[in-house]
């Protein structure tokens, strides 16, 4: 494991001074602990956040504590694609460049429900959202290499299997069934992608962050809070929990390590199931044509 001394030798004095980075889910949790680090070291940090106010409200604190006033609040509601193009649009009209994308934005085990478009809450947000976030920004992001991708999972994806005959559990719903196919298809979709992007200068990876006490765990039955709650002492605080995204952001000499996933700021072994190649192409091209786009292998 690489402990917070270790990782933090690893990452002293890295700088991202004239570097633009976007953060999804920016305002609250380890999204908000990443903002601030990467804030520290200088970076342009585009908040994409559903509450704008919420948004201005941590960007405020986070200017004040690091001096960096290139904090960007942006609203960005990945339950909605004409939200998340409308975002696009203003970030391509706004920068010619983006050096990092952090896909980090999730819902969790929330009662059934769907997004704008009728996908399945945990899948649409979790997953197509940041599918077609990233799909919108990419000639940004292959512009600007080196540049880098990540996307923030859970080791819960080990319990997931991708349903393609019921991705948006219209047949049967489990709130933790659901949960854990989004994150692992966050970590199928990270595979892909490093496969397509290689040649270009850009990497991607995924990540688990740690079990983190955020208000991600709003949407628990009561027991499952009992649970969470007893085993508080073990979890991360958000500060920690956003370890393993910033040297993932940040670290030198990854970029032999793309299309990787991340535990603790280290390499981890994802499940099986999330290196079925045949089933991670097969994801990528159910997933263009739910959200109706044309994201072909010479486009990358």
């Amino acid at each position: 494991m690489c402990g917070k001394g270790k990782r933090a030798t690893i990452l002293s004095g890295i700088r991202l001074d004239n570097k633009i980075v976007l953060i999804t889910g920016a305002n609250t949790g380890i999204g908000k602990e990443t903002t601030r680090d990467l804030a520290r070291r200088g970076a342009l940090v585009i908040m994409a956040c559903r509450d704008v106010e919420k948004g201005e409200a941590a960007a405020k604190e986070i200017i004040e504590e690091t001096g960096n006033s290139l904090l960007i609040v942006k609203r960005l509601d990945l339950a909605d694609t004409k939200s998340i193009r409308e975002f696009a649009q203003q970030v391509h009209e706004e920068y010619q460049q983006l050096h990092i994308l952090i896909n980090n934005a999730g819902v969790m085990m929330c009662p059934y429900s769907k997004t704008a478009d009728g996908f399945e809450l945990q899948f649409g947000v979790n997953h197509l959202g940041h599918f077609l976030l990233t799909y919108l920004l990419i000639d940004l992001i292959k512009q600007s290499a080196p540049s880098r991708i990540i996307n923030v999972s859970s080791t819960a994806h080990k319990m997931g299997s991708i349903q393609f005959d019921d991705l948006n559990s219209e047949k049967s719903y489990n709130s933790v069934k659901a949960y854990a196919q989004s994150k692992l298809a966050n970590i199928m979709f990270t595979t892909e992608l490093a496969q397509k992007l290689k040649g270009t200068g850009v990497v991607a990876f995924s990540l688990h962050p740690g079990v983190v006490r955020t208000n991600l765990a709003r949407h628990l039955n009561p027991a499952a809070r009992f649970g969470l709650a007893v085993l508080r002492p073990f979890t991360k605080s958000p500060s920690t929990g956003a370890e393993t995204s910033i040297y993932c952001a940040v670290a030198n000499g990854l970029e032999e390590e793309t299309g990787q996933y991340f535990r603790d700021s280290e390499l981890a072994a994802s499940s099986p199931a999330s290196h079925d190649d045949e089933k991670s192409k097969r994801l990528w091209d159910v997933s263009c044509q739910m959200l109706e786009i044309d994201w072909q292998w010479e486009q990358l």
